[in-house]
C-alpha cells in the first residue's frame, strides 16, 4: 500500500500549534513510509474563509519545512465534483431531498432537548416528501438505521457507534454548497488518502464519514485521532496561555527546528530521547506510539529546546534570522558588525532570537542610558585613571582584533595594579550600557574602534562629572 496522508485545515484563522502538530504527524508518517503528503485547504465556508488565513497556513507550513507532495488543493475548486457525487447518491437511494423549514427543525430540536433526548433529525422527508412551492431543498445522506459502525483507531483502539445514535446529516445545503463531513469523504476518496491523522475532536464525525464511504462502495482509510493539547491549567490550549499561532512563535524568536522537536514530543515518545533531528523524526516516528492522554504545552520546555538549538546552530544562516529580529525591534544593522558574528558571540546568552536581538542592540546602535544601577555601581571615580589610560592604549591600536584588545586591557589593569575584573566590568558598562555581555575583548572587537572610543569618552565624562559632584 502506498501511504498517503493529508493535512486539511480550514482557513478561518492562523495556523494553531495543534494544527501544526497534526500536520507534522501526517508529514512524518508519510515520509517514514516513503509515501505522499497532501495539503488540502478546506475553504467551503465562504463567509469565514479568508485569503489572509490561507496565507497564514502556507507561511506556517513553509516556515516549519513541512513540504507537501500534492497541493495545496482547495475544496472551493471542487464544488462540481461534490454535486456530481451527491447526485449519484440521490440516484442510488443513499440520499434524499429534505424540505423541512428552519422553523420546523428548531421546534423539533427544542422538543427533543426538553425530553432530554439527543437532538437529531427525525427522518421526516426520508421516504419521500411533497415539495412545497418555492422551497429549495437540502440533500441529506440516508444513513443505515440498524447496526453499528466499528473502526480500529490507530491511537485510541476499537471504537463503535450505533447507527441509531447518528442522524441523516445534510451533505448539500440549499445554496448548493457542500458540508464538511461530505466533502472530506469525497476528497479522501478521490485523493486516495490511506491514513487520516487528526485531532480527537473529530472522533464523532468518523462513523458518519465511514457510512458515506460505504455508500460510495469504497473502503474508508485508517483513522488515528490524537488527543488535544492543554495549557498548564488543564484547559484546552488557547491565546490566554501564551502564543498559539505558529507564526507568532517565529515572531517571538523561536526556531522552527525547536518547535518541531517540541511538537513531536507532545504526545509521542521514543524512549527517553528528547532531542530529535528531522531525519531521526522521520526514521523513528510511528503513529501507534502516540499517547492516548492529552498533552500539556510547557513553554519552559520549549524555551529549553530553543536555547539548545540556538547553541548548536551554525552562525552564518542564523545571522539572517537574528538580523530579521533586530529590524523588527527597530535596530538597523547596516552600520555595524557582521550579524552572524554577533550571533556567534551571543549564542550562550539567549533562549530566543528576540531576547538575543534585545541583548545585542548595542552592537549596532548607541544607547541613551546605562541600564539600571550599572553606571552607579561600576562607573566610579576610582576607575577614572585606568579608564583614561585604557582609552589611550586602545586609540593607539592599529590591529583592532580581540587578541590585541585583550592584551591592552590586561596591560592597563596590571599598570594600575588592579584585578582584571575591576577594569573589565566598568569597561563593559561603558561600551555596552549594561553589566552583561560576551567577553569584553570579543565585544569591543565587534563594536568597532570608533564606536568603542566614543563610548569610552562618554563614560569618562560621566565619571568626571560624578567625581566633581563629590
Amino acid at each position: 500500500m502506498n501511504v498517503r496522508t493529508r493535512f486539511a485545515p480550514s482557513p478561518t484563522g492562523f495556523l494553531h500549534v495543534g494544527g501544526a502538530r497534526t500536520a507534522l504527524f501526517c508529514w512524518l508518517y508519510a515520509r517514514h513510509h516513503g509515501g505522499e503528503f497532501v495539503l488540502r485547504i478546506e475553504d467551503t465556508d465562504r463567509e469565514r474563509s479568508t485569503q489572509a488565513s490561507v496565507q497564514a497556513i502556507l507561511d506556517g507550513m513553509d516556515w516549519l519545512g513541512l513540504d507537501a507532495d500534492i497541493g495545496p488543493v482547495f475544496q472551493s475548486d471542487r464544488f462540481d465534483r461534490y454535486r456530481e457525487v451527491a447526485e449519484d447518491l440521490l440516484s442510488r437511494g443513499h440520499a434524499y431531498h429534505c424540505y423541512c423549514s428552519k422553523e420546523r427543525l428548531d421546534t423539533l430540536r427544542e422538543a427533543q432537548m426538553a425530553a432530554k433526548e439527543k437532538p437529531r433529525y427525525d427522518g421526516h422527508c426520508r421516504d419521500g416528501a411533497q415539495a412545497p412551492p418555492g422551497v429549495t431543498p437540502v440533500i441529506r445522506f440516508k444513513r443505515p438505521l440498524d447496526g453499528e459502525v466499528v473502526f480500529d483507531d490507530e491511537v485510541r483502539g476499537r471504537i463503535a457507534m450505533q447507527n441509531s445514535e447518528l442522524d441523516d446529516l445534510v451533505i448539500m445545503r440549499g445554496d448548493g454548497s457542500p458540508t464538511y463531513n461530505f466533502c472530506v469523504v469525497v476528497d479522501d476518496l478521490d485523493m486516495a488518502i490511506t491514513h487520516v491523522i487528526r485531532g480527537d475532536d473529530h472522533v464523532n464525525n468518523t462513523p458518519r464519514q465511514i457510512n458515506i464511504f460505504q455508500a460510495l462502495g469504497a473502503t474508508a482509510p485508517k483513522f488515528a485521532h490524537m488527543p488535544m493539547i492543554l495549557g498548564a491549567d488543564g484547559q484546552r490550549l488557547s491565546k490566554r496561555h501564551g502564543a498559539v499561532s505558529v507564526m507568532q512563535f517565529k515572531d517571538d524568536g523561536y526556531l522552527p527546528e525547536a518547535l518541531l522537536n517540541y511538537l513531536v514530543r507532545l504526545g509521542w515518545s521514543h524512549g527517553d530521547q528528547e532531542i530529535f533531528s528531522r531525519e531521526e523524526m522521520i526514521s523513528l516516528f510511528d503513529i501507534a506510539d502516540t499517547n492516548r492522554a492529552a498533552a500539556s504545552f510547557d513553554f519552559e520546555k520549549l524555551q529549553w529546546l530553543n536555547q539548545h538549538y540556538i547553541k548548536e546552530s551554525a552562525a552564518q544562516p542564523m545571522g539572517a534570522r537574528l538580523s530579521e529580529q533586530l529590524h523588527a525591534i527597530g535596530v538597523p544593522t547596516a552600520d555595524g558588525p557582521d550579524v552572524a558574528e554577533v550571533f556567534d558571540a551571543q549564542r550562550e546568552r539567549a533562549k530566543t532570537l528576540v531576547e538575543m536581538a534585545e541583548k545585542s542592540a548595542y552592537f549596532f546602535a548607541d544607547f541613551d542610558d546605562y541600564e539600571g544601577d550599572s553606571a552607579k555601581k561600576h562607573l566610579r571615580p576610582v576607575v577614572l585613571e585606568p579608564m583614561r589610560a585604557l582609552r589611550g592604549r586602545l586609540q593607539a591600536l592599529e590591529d583592532w582584533g580581540k587578541e590585541a584588545i585583550h592584551s591592552e586591557i590586561v596591560a592597563t589593569a596590571e599598570a594600575a595594579d588592579i584585578k582584571l575584573g575591576k577594569l573589565g566590568q566598568p569597561l563593559r558598562v561603558a561600551v555596552c550600557g549594561t553589566g552583561v555581555s560576551p567577553p569584553f575583548d570579543i565585544t569591543l572587537a565587534l563594536i568597532g574602534k570608533a564606536r568603542t572610543l566614543a563610548r569610552l569618552d562618554r563614560a569618562i565624562a560621566f565619571i568626571e562629572a560624578r567625581a566633581a559632584a563629590g
